[in-house]
This record gives structure tokens, sequence and C-alpha cells, in this order.
């Protein structure tokens, strides 16, 4: 019952201890924390706290709200493999949160602490911690012998010292080892000597002659207390068995014996040699040399005397990251009955080598970093350690390739990894970091590591076409529907920020909506037609396609689209008046006597279409007459081929097929009876059957001479202007152009060369009179066409493609003059021509259309 109670209270008692502890632990830590840096947060915990027991409280110093908490992702990071710590999101309390066992953390080291990192977002900041384990008394110390036995003479000299084993706690500090205790006797008393830094040993001390035949064994009691509270023991039994004679102990040269070693020394590699003597002759004299093992550490495990010389020699691995220092106690014994012995220290220090190369630990805190981060942020952590000690465990870490990243030191061996440039995952999408951490040692010795960091795409780059402006070419009379092009356009970044939406934007045409005209795929960028073109109607037309990504937020490019309508011939040749009017009687007279080349008609025509689906040729198809009529394959005019006979017929009806250069060709026909008649006097004029008013004089007739006298007026007022304009310029303004060539030609037809538009001309003309029509392309792309008539039906013509614009001219003349109307095509404006054909072969021209290029002489431009 009383040995409960004593238990009891001391249970008690030391309940009480511990709390008084930890008040002074919480105190010291707080302390601690006002006077510690930003940079490192200091706390201290007792070993063996129960789970759940707070440290500290980190968002009060960081100096965070609480309520941040969360938002910012407090987080805490251990470099061990076991987690000791965390931190409770809702109070910003550090608690413990899995068993800490000092013994098991830091064995055989006075002090103890976890080093841990506090790790906030939004932005990321970095706080060290360290956490000093506070030793509690929770181990009682322990002798590694049980039993003792100690053989003494009787014939021992009072003040002989005899080595005790000591004993083992595996506490630290007011915990350990702190005294010895031996039970009462009257021969033994027990002396306690200080190591200094390495040990303290405890020696039993001969007080009084023994006397064997009095008491030949003696049992005594050595009892370790170490200094917690409450105080733990252990205990060792001492036997002591009383030898009788060999009254002289050996005595070793030296009472204390330093060498050095170096780390990692080869097998066999001698220390040094211990040496004793003894006063004794004979058997006694003679010594053998053993080691005395003493607590945890055998000596034996790593070096071996020789027991009759006394050499210490390595047998086994010497590694300074295990024990920088060996104590060593070795006994001297002589071989007397009973034998007597003394005891030594050997003090061996390990001297380092640098065989350690240092180790990189990384701790990933992104998997990705965006390619707009920002200088500073944090990627990774990195922390560097070295097991050698000095300068050999001192390191230095750093990128080995230019990278846009750079390591930056935190404390001591802890480096972050920040963002360092601008990322552009276009160029770059993943970089391989490599770290190197290389020592102080001589040699120095280095360790890599490749750190991944993958870059995340960021919607910087908006869709591109391939080309600023897209023609697209269609022909006339295409079907509907029809894909008649495809937009493309390409975005370097990926996944949705890369996916192109295409869309339609206004465009500009003369006649019909756009949206009307062709449709967009959204998805593939096909443009498709909604309708089949009139290249009559419209010749071109244009709008924008717009490029967006699905990137957020979306990025889009524009690009113009100009349509061009492809002509077709689709349009036959028309005749002109007079041979064309319905249900007239087309005939003509000629003389008997008429000469070879004696003109008859004249066939004109006009085509719709452009280009060579509109340049017309005239043919005879009805083989009657062939022999005595020919046409002008281009002129259309129908002459004699030679003079009459009295062979020939009086009426010759000829048929005059007209046909274009269209694929495939389309033509017209028209018939015509020739009469032959005696003399010209015979000759009148043929008048169409054509119904006609007996008015005299209409309204229509009244309107139609006001049109025309307004049209001469204007005409003749725009004349002046163009000339008085022309007058008042100065040469340097027209220093860039040059005026049209036109060349006449024996037979009637003439040539019009202008280097810098493109025209398609159609030539019609008899002696007396001249029609032309001018059908130019309707956009840039062609320079002037020349077109030289020769004698006769055939015809030269020399054409290369504009380079600016083009104009739609018609002319129109009777028998002795010739008057030009020019409608400018939808595109550049530019002034208006003037040409004016007189009577016979000659004609006048105004022009103020910019040219760069002469032709004369039906010579084509340089």
């Amino acid at each position: 019952m009383f040995e409960n109670d004593r238990v009891f209270h001391s249970v008690a008692a030391m309940g009480h201890e511990r709390r008084t502890l930890t008040i002074w632990i919480q105190i010291i830590a707080l302390l601690c924390l006002c006077d510690g840096s930003t940079a490192q947060l200091s706390f201290s915990v007792s070993e063996e706290v129960d789970k759940g027991s707070i440290v500290g409280n980190l968002a009060k110093d960081l100096k965070i709200n609480v309520q941040e908490l969360e938002k910012r992702d407090l987080r805490v990071v251990s470099g061990n493999s076991k987690k000791y710590f965390d931190v409770d999101l809702k109070t910003g309390a550090l608690y413990v949160c899995d068993r800490i066992d000092r013994e098991e953390l830091c064995p055989n080291t006075a002090k103890c602490s976890l080093n841990i990192e506090a790790i906030l977002s939004y932005p990321m900041h970095l706080h060290r911690i360290e956490v000093q384990i506070i030793d509690i008394n929770d181990n009682a110390p322990s002798f590694r012998e049980k039993e003792k036995i100690f053989n003494i003479s009787e014939s021992s000299f009072t003040g002989e010292r005899y080595l005790l084993p000591v004993a083992n706690d595996a506490d630290t500090g007011n915990n350990s080892v702190k005294s010895y205790k031996l039970s009462p006797n009257e021969y033994f008393s027990l002396d306690i000597q200080s190591g200094g830094q390495h040990s303290e040993s405890a020696e039993l001390v001969l007080q009084k002659s023994l006397d064997r035949e009095k008491q030949s064994v003696i049992y005594l009691t050595l009892t370790a207390l170490d200094g917690g509270k409450p105080t733990r023991s252990g205990t060792l039994k001492i036997v002591v068995n009383v030898m009788d004679i060999n009254d002289n102990a050996p005595i070793f040269s030296q009472s204390l014996y330093k060498a050095q070693v170096t780390e990692n020394a080869p097998f066999q590699t001698s220390i040094l040699t211990v040496s004793a003597t003894d006063l004794d002759e004979g058997i006694n004299s003679e010594i053998v040399y053993a080691f005395i093992e003493r607590g945890n550490f055998n000596p034996e495990a790593v070096f071996s005397i020789n027991p009759d010389t006394g050499e210490i020699t390595v047998t086994g691995k010497v590694d300074y990251e295990e024990n920088t220092a060996y104590d060593i106690r070795v006994q001297a014994s002589d071989k007397g009955t009973p034998s007597r012995s003394v005891h030594g220290k050997v003090l061996v220090e390990v001297i380092d080598v640098n065989d350690n190369t240092p180790e990189i630990i990384i701790t990933s805190l992104m998997s990705s970093v965006k390619e707009d981060a920002e200088i500073g942020t944090v990627v990774a952590l990195v922390t560097v350690t070295d097991k050698d000690g000095g300068g050999n465990g001192l390191t230095n870490a750093k990128i080995i390739v230019s990278v846009p990243f750079q390591l930056k030191l935190n404390y001591k061996n802890y480096y972050s990894l920040t963002v360092d440039g601008p990322l552009d995952r276009e160029c770059v999408s993943q970089y391989n970091i490599t770290i190197i951490a290389t020592d102080e040692g001589t040699p120095p010795l280095s360790s890599t590591s490749v750190i991944p960091v993958h870059i995340s795409d960021v919607n910087d780059n908006a869709p591109q076409f391939t080309e600023s402006v897209i023609n697209v070419y269609v022909k006339e009379n295409s079907a509907v529907g029809a894909t008649i092009f495809t937009i493309t356009a390409v975005d370097p970044d990926t996944e949705g920020n890369a996916k192109i939406i295409y869309s339609s934007l206004d465009g500009i045409s003369r006649s019909i909506p756009v949206t009307s005209a062709v449709n967009i795929n959204s998805e593939t960028g096909d443009i498709v037609s909604l309708q089949s073109f009139n290249y009559e109607q419209m010749k071109t037309f244009q709008f924008k396609v717009q490029a967006t990504d699905s990137g957020v937020p979306p990025l889009s490019t524009n690009v113009t689209v100009n349509v061009f309508i492809l002509d077709d011939n689709d349009n036959s040749p028309s005749i002109l008046a007079p041979y064309s009017e319905h249900g007239s009687v087309n005939t003509e007279s000629i003389p008997y006597s008429a000469e070879a080349g004696y003109f008859v008609a004249k066939i004109r025509a006009v085509d719709a279409d452009s280009g060579y689906n509109a340049l017309l040729s005239y043919h005879l198809s009805e083989p009657k007459g062939n022999n005595l009529f020919r046409i002008g394959t281009s002129t259309g005019e129908i002459r004699t081929k030679r003079r009459m006979s009295d062979n020939d017929l009086k009426t010759h009806p000829l048929v005059v097929l007209v046909s274009d250069n269209g694929e495939p060709s389309l033509s017209a026909t028209v018939s015509i009876d020739v009469t032959v008649v005696e003399s010209s006097a015979d000759i009148q004029t043929q008048f169409r059957h054509v119904p006609i008013k007996e008015d005299s004089f209409s309204d229509l007739n009244l309107y139609l001479l006001i049109a025309i006298v307004s049209v001469s007026v204007i005409f003749l007022l725009s004349l002046i202007s163009l000339i008085a304009v022309k007058c008042h310029r100065t040469d340097g303004s027209f220093s860039r152009y040059s005026a049209p060539m036109i060349t006449t030609h024996p037979d009637g037809s003439w040539s019009y060369s202008k280097s810098t538009q493109q025209y398609d001309v159609c030539f019609s003309s008899d002696t007396l009179k001249s029609d032309v029509v001018v059908f130019p392309a309707p956009f840039p792309p062609v320079d002037a066409e020349l077109i030289s008539i020769n004698g006769g039906d055939t015809f030269t013509r020399t054409q290369t493609l504009p380079n600016k614009v083009r104009y739609d001219v018609c002319f129109s003349s009777d028998t002795l003059k010739s008057d030009v109307v020019v409608f400018p095509a939808p595109f550049p404006p530019v002034d208006a021509e003037l040409i004016s054909i007189n009577g016979g072969d000659t004609f006048t021209r105004t022009q103020t259309l910019p040219n760069t290029d002469k032709v004369r002489n039906n010579t084509p431009p340089n």
C-alpha cells in the first residue's frame, strides 16, 4: 500500500513538473518569435506530446488574417519522409500530427530540431520554420552489463582505482546521466571524473586494505542517476573477488593517448601503439593489452589491438559522418596470479575526407507554369545537403544552362526556383532545368538534378492568314452551293486557344449584298456561293473574313477577300441596225461598172461578253457569189473581188455569219440581197420596210432633238474644260505620264496602245465611216493591248496584261464623224478621253489618262 502511494505521488509530481516545463517552453518560444527575423520562425515543443498539441500560431506570426488562410492555401512542407506538423486553416495554429520521439530523430545529439517550410500562395511566399524538439526524461539510465566482476589482490594499496562501466541514457541535457552512487561499504569509495565534451567516468577507489581471510567476496551496487524530474536511475551489481599476492600493477607511459586517422583508411592501417610497464618480475610483469567495452561502443568493431605489442590498427570502416572521434579505453593486465591491470585512455580523431556528393532534394510546387507568369513566381523548392563536415560539407548550387529561371538562395542551403524572364510556349513548351550542386572539398564533388518545367499555353497569339489580301476567281454561271475558296488561318497557340471560327464581315458590292452572294463555313473556312454570278451584271465584289480563336479573351484577325467574276461565253453576237431591224428587207445595189474593191455594205455587230468572247469575226457562208464578193474578217465590210461580167447574176443573195472567239464559239447570221444595176445613177437609197408614222414632226422627235442638243453642248463644254485644265498644268505634273499612240493604216484601220491600261477593241469601218467598240477587262491585272489590222482580212494583235486600272469605252460614229463616250470601270477614278473620227481615215483624239510608255508605228512599249 505504501509503495502504491509513493508511485501515485511520484506520478502527480511528474505531471506538475511537466506542465511547468511546457509553460516555460511556450514562454521561450514566444521570446524566440519576437526576436526572430522574418526569414525564419522558431518554435519549440516537447517530445512525446499528444497529437493535436499546438506548437504556435502561424497566422499571428506571419501577420495574416485567419480568413485569408484558405484563400492563400497555407501549406506546411517538411523535408523528412514523415510529417510531424500540420496547420489548422481555420485558426492558423501549427499543431503536432504524429508522435515525436527525440531519441529516434536525433540519436546521440544534444540539440534536436526539425526544419519545415510554410508556403503561402497567391502570391507565393515562403517562410522557414525551425521547431526545437525539447527532450523529456522518458528514458532511465542503464548499464550494458548486469554484473561487473573485479579480481582484486589483497595486497592492493589503498587509492588504487578500478574503472567502472558507464551508464547509458538516451536522453540529453539534464535528463541524461548526472551522477553515480555506490552502495555503502567500508572498503571502496566512488570517484567521478569528468571527461569534458566526450565522456564521464566512474572509478572504484580502494579506501582500505583488503583481507581475503576476513572477507573474500565483496558485493556492491552502483546506481546511475539522471538529472530529470522526477529522477530516473539504473543499477549495476559489482562483485569484488579478493585475490592474493601480485602487488604491482602495470603503468601506462601516458595517461592520455591521442591519434588521428583518415576517414575511409585502409584496413590494417596502424594508428598508434600504447605501452605499459610492470615493476614485478617474471610472469607477473608480462603484460597483455585489451580493449574495454564501454556503453554502446565496442572498439573491436572498428579497431584491433595487438595483445602483446599494444599496437592499435584499423579493422573496420572509419566514417566521419557516423563518428567524428573515438574514445577508447585500453586495459593493460599482467600475467600474475592474481593478475593486476591498469586502464588507459586513447582519443582517436577522425579526419574528414570529401567522400559524399551533395544531395539535391526537389519539392515541386507547380505542375506547369503559365507562359505569362510574372518574374519571381516560385516554381519549386530545392534543398541541398552534404553529409561531409567542415568545408567538405559546404555547398553551392546553380543552374548550368541559360534558361528564363533562376535559383534564389532562401536560407543556408535552401533555394527557390523562380521565373527570371519572359516565357513563350510557342517557342519552348518545356524546360529541362539542370541544377548542379558542388561542395567546397578538395577535390570538389558535385551532383546534378533535372527539373522538368512544363509551360502552359495562354491565348497571346491571334490567328494569322497566309496572305493580307485574298483574290478569288469564279466563273460566271457557276453552280449554286459550290465551294469557290477555302480560307485558312493558323494560330500557334494550342487547344481552345488555337480553335478558329470564321465569320464574314460587311462587304462592298454595287448591286447585291454580300450575304446573299456567298456564305462562309465557320469551322472549315469554306466559302460557298449562294447564287450563280453574271459577269455582265457584276464583275467583282469585296468582303472581309474574320478569324477568331476560342481563347479567353478571344483574339481575331481580318482579311480582305476580292472575288473576281470570270467571263463565260454566254452571249451570242447581236447584229446592229440597219440589218437587225425586224421585218426589214436587207437589199443593197451596186453598179455593173463597179471596180474590184467596190464597197457594198458593212455589217456591224456587238457581243455583251468581254475579251475574246466579244472579239467578232465576219464570214460569207453562202457559196453563191463567193467568187464575186468578199467580206473583211474583222471589219464586216462587203466588197467586190473583181469587175462584173455578163455571165454574173443580177441578184446575189449573201448570208453573213458573225462569230465570236469564245469557247465554244457563238454566232449570228444576216442575209443581204445584192442587186446589180446598169449604172450608179440607178442606185437609190433603199429604205427598210419599217412602219413609219405619217406625222412629220412628233413629240418624240422633239424630245430627241432636245436631248441631242443638250448632249452636244455638254460635250463641247467638257472638251473646252479639259483643254483648259491641260494647258494650265505644269510639265512636271505629267512627267510620269505619256500619251497613248494611235496609228492609222492605208486600209482605214488603226491601232491603239496604252501602257497602263488594257483594252479589248472591236473595229468596223468602211471608206467613209468607222465605228469602234472598246471592251476593257474589269480589273487591274493587265497592261495595254495593241491591235493592228492590215489590208485584207488578216490582223495581228499584241497584248500585255495590265497593272493598274481598266475602262469600258464605247464608240459610235456615222459616215463623217465619230463621238466617243467613256464609261469608267467601278474602280480607281480616271480622267475622261475624247476621240473624234472625221471623214475619211483621219481622226483626232483628246486623252488625259495616265500613261508611262509610248507606242509608235505599231511597236510594243519597251
